[in-house]
């Protein structure tokens, strides 16, 4: 058996590395300055939490976190705001304190030299000059590097969720395995055998089963909007002002409902919200709830997020939540892992 020890990096609640140890990659330690992460990153995985800004993590500190195992494998997936659609207002240079973390991850890697790295951030990380800094230098340290945009969705991800892929190796090339399902799955295959709820209503036995409350507006909006359509189908006395201005005209994806028959849309921090995408219950007058959007993000109905006697907060739950690697990404990542690291050593 393979002596392997993985850290994970910015590992947030534990998509990433919940999806290595399903697959059967041991991960010894998780970083992350979130203390919120703590819980539900210690309390699905057997492995540390350490509460960190990686910036401050030394290269020592990570080479006695790997030990003395054969193989060693760096992860991460550096907060990608700075990077993403919806921060377009960011310069291209990066000058912004998040950008540098990307610097900070191959810092970590030049000073640890681990067998296999691997990255997971938003397509457009690879327009920026910090992206292709990185590649450049895993090159020059020896790595055969691959990075490509993946549909997540094609790795059993029940969400349309695009993400920039990269592996790399020390040990020849390395590339991503091909898609593991031919039909991608629905939103009614996720999450359509969860209990009906109202607007503002907890399941009981499980309280991240809890949407958000409505306003009586909202109410009527959700009432008269059809799974895959806009608010432009709405009566006009329910339409937003911002929307019946010129500039608002073009954003028809909020206060929308999804679709029973296709993958959700890219779950996001606010996706409890339903005036903040396409986050509207196929059906129920409401929007998704955090344990919908967890399925949708691919963990397991179980995952605790939360302590028994914990207080759910909504923004707190949904940044987790959202900002988190889908688990089925995860082990389609330790898969390629895998293959690669069976192909390197038979």
């Amino acid at each position: 058996m393979m002596n392997i020890s993985c850290v994970d990096l910015f590992c947030g609640a534990g998509g990433l590395t919940h999806g290595f140890v399903l697959e059967g990659v041991p991960v010894v330690a998780g970083i992350d300055m979130d203390p919120a992460c703590r819980f539900p990153y210690e309390a699905n995985n057997s492995a540390k939490f350490i509460e960190r800004d990686v910036s401050k993590v030394s290269a020592a500190e990570l080479t006695q976190l790997f030990g003395n195992a054969d193989w060693k494998i760096l992860a991460g997936c550096a907060p990608c705001q700075p990077f993403s659609t919806y921060a377009q207002r960011y310069a291209l240079d990066g000058k912004d304190g998040k950008w540098g973390l990307l610097y900070e991850f191959a810092r970590l890697a030049k000073g640890t030299r681990p067998d296999i790295i691997t990255m997971e951030n938003v397509p457009a990380v690879a327009k920026h000059s910090v992206f292709q800094d990185f590649v450049d230098t895993l090159k020059r340290l020896g790595y055969k590097v691959w990075f490509d945009v993946v549909d997540s969705s094609k790795y059993g991800v029940p969400q349309t969720r695009r993400r920039m892929v990269l592996l790399a190796s020390l040990h020849g090339d390395i590339k991503m395995i091909q898609p593991t399902v031919e039909r991608p799955k629905t939103v009614k295959q996720a999450i359509g055998h969860l209990r009906a709820l109202s607007a503002g209503e907890a399941a009981p036995g499980d309280k991240l089963h809890v949407s958000s409350s409505l306003s009586e507006k909202n109410l009527k909006r959700i009432k008269v909007s059809k799974p895959g359509g806009t608010w432009r189908d709405w009566p006009e006395d329910l339409v937003a002002e911002c929307h019946r201005a010129e500039s608002g005209k073009s954003y028809s994806g909020v206060y929308a409902r999804m679709e029973w028959d296709k993958p959700a849309p890219t779950m996001t921090t606010q996706c409890y919200g339903f005036g903040n995408g396409r986050f509207g219950h196929p059906e129920q007058d409401r929007a998704i709830t955090l344990r919908e959007a967890a399925i949708i993000q691919s963990f397991p109905r179980d995952y605790a997020f939360i302590p028994h006697d914990g207080k759910v907060r909504f923004t707190e739950l949904g940044r987790l939540i959202g900002n988190a690697v889908p688990v089925d990404l995860g082990r389609a990542i330790a898969r390629s892992i895998n293959v690669h690291l069976a192909a390197i050593t038979h």
